[in-house]
Parts: structure tokens; sequence; C-alpha cells
């Protein structure tokens, strides 16, 4: 066994080393040992068989291997070639001499020659197809790792398609569960505050636990109506609307929710007059006014612009508080959901307003951008297109 293993490892060491000579050098060292070997072989044989001739046979079998070592055919024809001369010099009468005057000798030559030819031709076709029976073989095998590839990857979508799918449910069912108990803890309180039978130090203990109530129903509806635009169980309910009834009544809402802070309208000479789902546009609103009330420290300059670039409606709302970090910035522009670390405030939820704000209107086919104003403070900015362009 260890000899045999030795012997192998011997041969493998010298196959490699012989491949690593050119192929025409190395094709011509096969082609003249061969040959060489088939005259020793012939002479050896015709100095046991006297004067019987063999060396035909021995040298047609030297083309078949030259045929099988080499690349293409052409050195097993210029073999077949030289080994009917060697044949008739030195294996036929008269010896070392070459002659066609004896019978026969002409046919044996062209015989052997077209015999040697006929060989190179199919055994070049035998290597032919090996190669191409390998060249399939590792064609198959790509294709059948690219298969398994892809069904990897597409088995890997269907996971987190089925893990978004939970993810949603439980979120709605979650906002669903809480959007009552927070609505009657909300309204319960505003009843105790307008009985006026209260205690100042319970009065203002009932408008934090509102206020605080009224923030974690307006998280719900925001997360209500992020999974359901992201997974698309509800569709948009456009029509044509105009922008400033809509953006009244985002101000409105504001007011309302915060009668300390100043909030203004301006609008614009044009009429903005498109198609939209004005419930999820108010919200888009009303998201970006209460994060400039809750989140910029300004409480006299927050303005929600209104005006037409083109063939774009667009809505801007500004403050002159604190402004956005670099990295909010960046992020708001690339597209990607707000984390907490980035909004600032790990309290309120402005990463989820702004991820609704950022949803709702990619689903209208619109803009979404943010940056800092040269004069101080935040701006938030959204498009929306003047036609009905379908959704991509």
């Amino acid at each position: 066994m260890s000899f045999f293993r030795r012997f192998s490892a011997l041969y493998q060491w010298l196959y490699t080393q012989f491949h690593r000579i050119p192929s025409v050098p190395r094709n011509v060292l096969i082609t003249g040992g061969f040959l060489c070997g088939a005259y020793f072989i012939s002479d050896i044989l015709m100095g046991h068989t006297g004067g019987e001739n063999n060396s035909a046979l021995v040298f047609v079998l030297a083309v078949v291997l030259i045929s099988l070592l080499t690349s293409g055919y052409r050195y097993g024809i210029l073999a077949s070639i030289i080994g009917t001369f060697c044949i008739n010099y030195y294996f036929m009468v008269p010896y070392s001499q070459f002659s066609l005057s004896y019978a026969g000798y002409p046919v044996a030559m062209l015989s052997m020659v077209a015999i040697s030819c006929v060989v190179c031709a199919l055994t070049a076709r035998v290597k032919l197809q090996a190669a191409e029976a390998v060249s399939r073989e590792k064609k198959a095998k790509a294709l059948y790792q690219l298969n398994e590839r892809l069904n990897q990857e597409k088995a890997d979508i269907q996971l987190q398609s089925a893990r978004e799918t939970i993810r949603g449910n439980i979120l709605r069912a979650v906002s669903h569960d809480l959007r009552t108990p927070l609505t009657s803890i909300s309204g319960s309180a505003a009843v105790l505050l307008a009985s006026g039978e209260i205690s100042e130090k319970n009065a203002a203990m009932l408008k934090d636990i509102k206020a605080d109530a009224d923030d974690l129903i307006v998280m719900v509806e925001n997360l209500l109506s992020v999974t359901r635009i992201q997974d698309s169980t509800i569709p948009l309910k456009k029509r044509e609307e105009v922008l400033e009834e809509v953006a009244g009544d985002a101000v409105l809402t504001t007011r309302r929710r915060f009668p300390d802070f100043q909030v203004e309208l301006v609008l614009s000479e044009d009429i903005l007059y498109l198609p939209m789902d004005p419930m999820l546009i108010k919200q888009v609103m009303v998201n970006l006014l209460e994060n400039a009330v809750r989140h910029s420290g300004d409480r006299e300059h927050i303005t929600l612009h209104l005006y037409r670039q083109d063939n774009w409606a667009v809505a801007e709302v500004r403050d002159r508080g604190t402004g956005l970090s670099p990295e909010l910035c960046q992020a708001i522009q690339s597209g990607r959901p707000i984390s907490r670390d980035l909004s600032g405030d790990t309290t309120r939820g402005m990463g989820i307003g702004l991820s609704v704000c950022q949803s709702i209107i990619k689903a209208h086919g619109g803009f979404f951008a943010a940056g800092n104003n040269p004069e101080g403070g935040a701006v938030f900015r959204f498009g929306l297109p003047m036609e009905d362009f379908p959704n991509e």
C-alpha cells in the first residue's frame, strides 16, 4: 500500500510538471517520444522474429496514443507519415533504403497513412465529445447551484414576508386594542376637567393624563396607517381635493391640541387642486406640525406653507428651533426608517411619525425631504403630483 501511494504521488507530480510545459513543445515531445519508442520496439521485435514484419502495427499503436495525448489531429497525421517512411526505410527490404519498387509497398504505405488519418480523426472527435460532455456537466452543475441559490433566496424572502405579515398583524391588533381604552381615558379626563369640582393639583394631573393619552392615540393611529400602507391592505381613496382646505383642517387640529403654540398657514396665489387621499395627507401635515411643536423648541414661528413648483403641489413645515442633525437629514433623504436614536426623542415617537409621512407620500407618488433653514430651525417638505400618475 505504501508503494502504491508513493507511485501515485510520483505520477501526480510528474503529470503536473509535464503539463506546465507549453502546448506546442509538449505535443512535440509526446510525438517524438512515441515515435522513438515505436522504432525501438519494432527493432527488438524484428531481432526476435527475423524477417516477419510487425512494425506497422507498432507504429499504428503509437499514432493512436499520439492522437489521444496531443491536442488536435495534426500531430497524429504527422506521426503517421513519419512512421510510414520509418517502416519503409528501416523495416522493409531493402533495409536502410527507401524503396517503392517491390509489389505491394505503395499500397501498404498509402493504406497505413489512410488508416492512421482515420484513427486520428476518430480520436479527435472522441476528445471533442468528451470536452463537450465536461462542459455540459460544468454548465449543468452551475445551473443547479444557481437554482439552489435562487430557491434559498426565495425561501428567505418568503420567510421575511411571513415575518413582516405577522409583525403587521400584531401591530394592528395591539393598536386596535389600545385605541378604545385610550380614547376612553382621554374622554374621561376631559369630562373631569370640565366639571370644575377638582383641586388645582388634580386638574394639572388630569391635564397631563389627557395630553399623554392624546399623544398615544396619535401614535396608535400612525402605527395603523404605516402598517396598512406598507402591507397594501387598504388602497388609497383618492379624489380631487383642494390642498388648502386639507391644510386648514390640519392647522385647526394642531391648534386645538396645542393652544399655547402659534401655528400659521401661508397660502400661495395658485389654487392647488389635485387627486389625493385627504385623510392621509391631513395626517402627514398634522404629524409634521406636531413634530415641530414637540421637538423644535419654537413656540411662535411654526408655519405651514403651500405653493406650486412646476407640476408639484408642495407643502413645507418650518420652524426656528434647534434644527435637525445631519444623520437625521441623511436618513430622511435616503428614505430609510427613522430610528429613535436619530429622532432625538425617545419618548414621543418622532421616528414613527416621520416613517408614516414617508410611507403616505411615497404611496401618493410624491417626494419627502427635510433639512435645516439657513435662518435657523428645521424644514420638512413634501410634494404631490398635480396629475394622477400611476403608482409604480
